[in-house]
Formats: structure tokens, sequence, C-alpha cells
């Protein structure tokens, strides 16, 4: 891969050399969207990634209100590359968020909180680096359509791959997936693949490096490229890039692509299992070769945090109402909050496939692909931190198939919120361990909470479900 510029000096040059007419500036907002504006490459100098660009943030969700409007973007020149999405010559560059006032940093943005957790695990001795890599999920469907008013709601998704349209009437050249029966199919079964391979060169051009990608269990297209390991604000900023990049070549095809957990009933909704290894001066701390499925203590510990906070953290890592129709106990879904090193139905899995020490990391399972990649990522290492810092013992692995428990030994098993207003109970509760270092701060959390249960949580629950009418029409 080629090797993106490191100062505002080499931007300015790489701009001249490939002839960049407009540079983009993106950044994210609180819920997790990208965001971005553009401005033309003649005015891009020195002074820009110093002083910055300004906006409206009152416009942007979870940030400013309307008498405090006023933000400056200020580009990072590390993360520089030239688009491959854009016709005309485009640089994108990814930003941070700055107070015009004080100069500081905005403590809302969620980059900075990724920043800022990176910092406070250096600052705290355990470790000098964070490694961070998720398997994000996704379906790839030709139509969506969905509505909801005061007299009507509904939504239709259909994909040629979908097995519902196996009986369709006129030309259908069969070779779909079943249900449940996606996961690494060949052609002409996989119908997407050389989507999915455009995409993965694509990332690659934009500087992320791309292990494999595959179909995944469900029908209707669903679909998963993993990413090279990375630290923690590189690889957040990866995540939103990929979802850009992939959203982007599907549109291309006449497609289009979804994060959301559990778009079909009835099949596998998309998770994001995501990988974390600690490391110091070279060495990963998380193994050990006489340990449990070779993971240190300090990786033990690392679980124990991770296992305690859990049912907070889904407020952060499984953050949309949506979340919780993949998050259903009795279903192949990280409900349980115990771990193993194969049992994927625990919300830890450590990975057995390579006895090498570079390999050895944890798997939390719980996460989904609708979270804001900077507030999971640094809210999982807070909460591993805090298990090392108190030596939280995870308990005995789960290694059975906990299908086969009996109902007393299941009821005994601790299990994730059964709803985003339940997580937020959760997080309201428990987030001392988030504070720590000012990596979250209380006017975070608080925005959070409140957008949560104002723009998500109480709008659904105040419409009627269609499967409602179904069940109670006639009562």
């Amino acid at each position: 891969m080629e090797r993106w510029p490191r100062s505002p000096g080499e931007v300015i040059a790489l701009c001249r050399e490939r002839g960049i007419q407009i540079v983009d500036l993106k950044f994210t907002d609180l819920p997790g969207t990208l965001q971005h504006f553009s401005i033309p490459a003649r005015a891009l100098d020195e002074g820009v990634f110093r002083d910055g660009i300004g906006f409206d943030g009152s416009s942007i969700r979870g940030f400013q209100h309307i008498q405090e409007s006023d933000m400056l973007l200020v580009p990072d020149p590390s993360s520089a590359f030239v688009d491959p999405i854009y016709r005309v010559p485009t640089l994108s560059v990814i930003c941070d968020v700055r107070d015009p006032v004080t100069g500081e940093r905005y403590w809302r943005d969620p980059r900075y909180v990724a920043q800022k957790a990176e910092a406070y695990l250096r600052e705290s001795g355990v470790a000098d680096t964070a490694y961070f890599g998720p398997e994000v999920e996704f379906f790839i469907f030709d139509s969506v359509r969905y509505d909801q008013n005061e007299h009507c709601g509904y939504y239709f998704v259909d994909s040629e791959e979908g097995a519902w349209n196996s009986g369709r009437e006129g030309k259908n050249l069969g070779h779909r997936p079943r249900y449940k029966e996606g996961y690494f199919p060949a052609p002409p079964t996989d119908s997407l693949q050389d989507l999915r391979s455009i995409a993965i060169l694509k990332m690659m051009e934009a500087g992320i490096d791309i292990e494999v990608h595959h179909h995944e269990v469900a029908t209707a297209g669903q679909g998963e490229i993993d990413m090279r390991y990375q630290t923690l604000t590189r690889m957040a900023d990866q995540v939103m890039l990929y979802k850009y990049i992939l959203r982007n070549v599907a549109r291309e095809h006449d497609k289009t692509v979804t994060f959301m957990p559990k778009p079909l009933f009835g099949d596998n909704g998309s998770g994001m299992h995501v990988h974390v290894s600690l490391w110091k001066d070279g060495e990963n701390l998380f193994y050990d070769p006489e340990g449990y499925a070779q993971l240190s203590l300090l990786g033990m510990y690392f679980i124990g945090g991770l296992l305690r906070h859990a049912r907070a953290l889904c407020a952060l890592i499984a953050p949309t109402t949506n979340s919780y129709r993949r998050l259903v106990p009795g279903f192949e879904a990280p409900v349980n909050l115990v771990y193993s090193q194969r049992n994927r139905s625990a919300a830890v899995r450590i990975p057995v496939y390579s006895r090498s020490p570079a390999a050895k990391r944890i798997e939390f399972r719980t996460p989904d692909p609708s979270c804001n990649p900077y507030l999971a990522f640094a809210a999982i290492l807070m909460a591993g931190l805090d298990g090392i810092f108190h030596e939280m013992d995870p308990g005995d692995p789960l290694d059975t198939d906990v299908y086969e428990l009996s109902p007393e030994e299941l009821a005994g098993l601790r299990t994730v919120p059964g709803s985003l207003d339940e997580a937020l109970r959760e997080l309201e509760e428990d987030h001392e361990f988030l504070l720590r270092g000012g990596v979250f701060t209380s006017d975070l959390l608080g925005t959070w909470l409140e957008y949560k249960r104002r723009r998500e949580v109480d709008p659904v629950r105040l419409r009627p479900h269609p499967y409602e009418f179904y069940l109670y029409y006639d009562i």
C-alpha cells in the first residue's frame, strides 16, 4: 500500500503531484455518522492545518446549541488519502473538532474520546498500545422502502439473493443461500464476490489493510470484510471509511448497504466482533504459554472488566433499538456474559487459531456495527483497564454448548440487557470507569443518554408495531 503523507507540507505537495482539485474534510457526529464538506485544493495551506475552518456545530447531531454554534474543523494530516470514490480528483482528510473560543479540543468530538483513551492507556503504565480488529458485518440489498407516519408503518427490503425469491415467477436462475446457510458458498450462490472485491481494492487505495472478505451466514447478501488490526483511533477512522467506501461502491452497482444489526426476521443479524490486545515495548501482554488458551493473567483481568461492565457497555457498543432484535437469548447471539476459548455463544471468546505470541487476543462478540467506533473502542478499553486495575477475576470459562445447559444453569448466567432503554439505565448506574483520566465526560454521557432516549427509545416506544395488528386487532 502507498505511504500517505504525515505533515501539512507533505499533504500540500501530494495535492500538487496528483492534480488534486478538491479537499474533502470529514468528521463524525456523536451518533456515529460520517459528515463532510469540501474546499478547493488551492485553499489548502498550512494555516488550515493550524487554525482550522469554521462550521455550524448546532446543525450536527449531539454537538452544540444554536447560541454557541461556531466550531472549528482541524485536519489531521496523517489521515489524508486520495479519495477512491469521487470522480473529481479529491483528497480526503479526517478532522478533529475544536472550540474557537478556547482553542481546546471539543469534548463531544468522538475522535477526541478515542485519542484520550489511547493517552490514558500510555499514562497508566499498563501498556503503550491497544490494537483493535473489528469484524464488521453488513447486508447488501437490491432495494429498500420504509415509512412510518400517523396511519401506517412498514418496511420492505429485497435482494436477488434472498431465499424468499426462490419461487419468484419469470426468469429465475436459482442459486440462492438458504436461510442461515450463507457462510462461504462459492459463486453463483455468492453473487456479490466482485462487488466486495471492488470495495476492498478501493479500501486499500485509501490506506486500509484488508485481510479477507466473504459471504456471511444469512441469506440476502450478508457479507463481511476484515481489516488487519490497527491502533485504536486509527481503526475507528478505518471503520468510518470502510462504511463510506462500501456504501458508495454498492450504490455504483445499483445496490444498497445497511449496517443495521437486524434488518431481516428469521435469519442471522450483523455483529461487529472486536478483537483486542495490549502491547508494551513490542511485546504482546495478553500472551502466556501456560495460561488458559495461552492468555495471560493480565488478559484475564481485561476480560473480567469487560464482563463486569458489559451491561453498561451495551449502551455504547450495541446502541440502537434494533441492536436488541439481534441480542436475544436462545438464539445464536453472544448474550451470555461469560468467556470461552471456542464457544461462540459467549460474550468473550479467546481465539486459538494460532499459537503465535503475536496473535493472542480476546474477541468481544457483543458489539454491532451500528455503534460509533470511536466511543465503542474507547469504552471497551476503559472497561478492560478497570478490570486490570482491580484484578477482576472473570471466573471459570464456559466451554460447553450453552444450548445444552439446564434451565437452572442458564438462570445462573448474567446476560446483556434486553432493550436499549435497559442498557441506557445500566450506563446511568455504571459509568465511573469511563470518566477516569477525563476520557469520557459527564457532559458527553449525559448528551448521549438524552439523545438516545429522546430520538430513538421514545419514538419507537410511542409507535404501534405492525405485528401488533396481527396479534391484537381482533382482541
